[in-house]
């Protein structure tokens, strides 16, 4: 007997017109809702077990940003930036008329996160950052563009999976086999010809900047979020999000709190215990 899923497959139209997609796990608590968000190259299913780990105790809302899973791929590639995710993400919450979330955020979705809370800060009653903030070392920057936008494929999951060890053991220096597959399963599809490739636009490489170093616009950010709880995850062995970096975001904001996930790189599965522990202590300050 296959599970049922606790969530629902839903869809809203971007003011440019694509079918973006969302899984919506529902909850009756009138607590205020999570709107999960992921990182460059990846999906929705890369918070899947907060659905389950929440128990229907808090809405979840985990969105496909345009151009990954079952969202629509972009008709301009410049449109791949976080200036218009966040366009994305406001006509979403207007839609479901929910005029404030909870934002947890991947990498990119981090970055989201922040001009979200710069442009509408009315609307983040809490922010997760996942291992990003307002400057990013040039080291991961440049190991995300050596493999974003190559559409490679493979025979079995358990290919893909040993191409991922072997590209990343050192992100994940514990993961055995069967967590690579998981992890292979939240990043790539199988598609009508039964091989597996990854589950994003490949034009998202195209306006993707590797240079690196600060944004005087996300540091900008942190003014609009120094009322606002924020959680900073940072995995001990990131290359992307350097300690230093996290402790003076941590300055510049009132409800700040950072947690190291240890013998974690770029970025934290938040399927940790450490991770898990944070996100339930914040969740009790943010009702």
């Amino acid at each position: 007997m296959m599970d049922q899923k606790n969530y629902e497959d839903r869809y809203w139209e971007s003011d440019d017109g694509l079918k973006l997609h969302y899984r919506d796990y529902a909850s009756d608590s009138a607590a205020t809702p999570i709107i999960c968000v992921p990182g460059l190259t990846r999906n929705a299913r890369d918070f899947a077990h907060l659905g389950d780990w929440l128990e229907g105790k808090r809405r979840i809302i985990m969105v496909n940003l345009r151009g990954r899973g079952k969202s629509e791929y972009a008709k301009e590639s410049a449109t791949y930036n976080p200036k218009v995710y966040v366009a994305d993400i406001v006509k979403l919450m207007d839609e479901l008329e929910l005029p404030k979330a909870i934002f947890f955020g991947t990498s990119l979705g981090g970055i989201v996160t922040m001009v979200m809370a710069s442009a509408h800060s009315e609307r983040v009653a809490g922010a997760l950052l996942n291992d990003i903030g307002p400057e990013v070392d040039t080291k991961g920057l440049e190991r995300i563009g050596n493999y974003v936008g190559q559409g490679r494929s493979f025979d079995t999951w358990a290919h893909a999976a040993r191409d991922m060890a072997e590209e990343s053991s050192d992100i994940f220096p514990d993961f055995t086999l069967n967590d690579w597959i998981a992890f292979a399963k939240k990043i790539y599809t199988m598609n009508s010809s039964g091989r597996i490739k990854l589950d994003y636009d490949m034009k998202i490489a195209e306006p993707f900047d590797s240079k690196g170093g600060g944004s005087g616009a996300l540091w900008k950010a942190m003014e609009q979020m120094e009322a606002i709880p924020t959680l900073i995850i940072r995995g001990e062995l990131s290359d992307l999000f350097s300690d230093a970096t996290a402790r003076q975001m941590l300055e510049k904001l009132k409800h700040g709190e950072l947690v190291t996930v240890p013998r974690v790189g770029h970025a934290p599965t938040l399927q940790e215990p450490a991770s898990l522990d944070a996100i339930s202590a914040f969740l009790q300050r943010v009702r």
